[in-house]
């Protein structure tokens, strides 16, 4: 199988290489705006921007994919408020252009969504539930989500919450890394409370990916941890199996932090869909801590 990945420097698009380069019948083409962070043991890496419709069409001509992993996107939710004609082109315009070169080709393209896309008003939620966002960044992958429907022919969208991990280069941090690298350094972090969230071990989302591309079913697939937690919880969890003082860390709430982008309060996600239909399996958060914890330790640059 031919599977090429798009935003392979990111979080998702580098666990995504990790299965794939293992896999003795799949041809991984990874791609990103800019060169690779991180060696790969096998497949093709190919320079790319997305947001170009040209040098798309060009890439995936010559490529002839079968499928197609789309995790390139603008997620700073922040900057996507305060940067709206770049996070459309990068979030809406890439996305077009992916889906109508991949219809073109007759390729089956995976699209990665999000929980942002909704207003926060009540979770955890099932592929029914209806999407209003709440900032910018959730219109943009809206409008993505519904391009992809509108031009791929052979489609998946998985909506995600809340990713965790360790990046090869340590260039991308989460709330996990955040908090256990300030309860080290001894400094005091305040944390909101009015949050909920079923956060997402990025080897799981990589690993829904793949199992989407296997079996090419259309339709939206919900994708993340299955526990409901708070930013609060999070931290207090992340300290407490780390071994860190989880003293230093202060509740507080949304209404305490001025911030460009909106935040939907109340998201998470129902699961059932993508166990039964794609045998999606996550890690609970305390498995998650402990591939951490092992990684980290194995890691060049800790």
């Amino acid at each position: 199988m031919r599977v090429l990945v798009t935003g392979s420097n990111g979080l998702l698009g580098q666990k995504l290489s990790a299965i794939l380069e293992k896999l003795p019948d799949v041809e991984p083409t990874f791609t990103a705006r800019k060169p690779l962070t991180y060696p790969i043991k096998r497949g093709r890496f190919v320079l790319l921007d997305v947001s170009q419709k040209k040098g798309v069409n060009q890439v995936l001509t010559d490529i002839q994919p079968e499928v197609i992993i789309h995790t390139a996107a603008m997620t700073q939710v922040d900057d996507c408020e305060t940067k709206k004609g770049e996070c459309w082109l990068q979030n809406v315009t890439a996305t077009q252009n992916l889906s109508e070169a991949a219809a073109s080709i007759q390729s089956f393209f995976i699209h990665v969504s999000t929980d942002f896309i909704f207003d926060g008003k009540t979770g955890p939620l099932d592929e029914s539930a209806v999407p209003s966002p709440v900032n910018y960044y959730g219109e943009s992958k809206l409008a993505a989500e519904e391009a992809v429907k509108k031009h791929s022919q052979s489609w998946t969208i998985l909506r995600t919450v809340l990713v965790y991990g360790v990046a090869y280069d340590m260039s991308r941090s989460n709330i996990v890394l955040w908090v256990k690298k300030n309860l080290e350094e001894g400094n005091p972090i305040k944390v909101v409370n009015d949050q909920w969230r079923t956060p997402t071990l990025a080897e799981d989302l990589a690993m829904g990916c793949w199992l989407a591309a296997q079996k090419r079913k259309t339709g939206v697939f919900h994708i993340s941890g299955e526990e409901m937690m708070t930013p609060y919880d999070i931290a207090v969890r992340t300290a407490r199996f780390f071994k860190l003082d989880e003293l230093l860390i202060t509740q507080t709430d949304s209404t305490q932090f001025r911030q460009p982008a909106q935040r939907p309060l109340r998201t998470g996600f129902i699961i059932n869909k993508a166990k039964s239909e794609l045998g999606y399996h996550p890690h609970s958060f305390e498995e998650g801590l402990e591939l951490i914890k092992q990684q980290l330790g194995n890691h060049p640059k800790v």
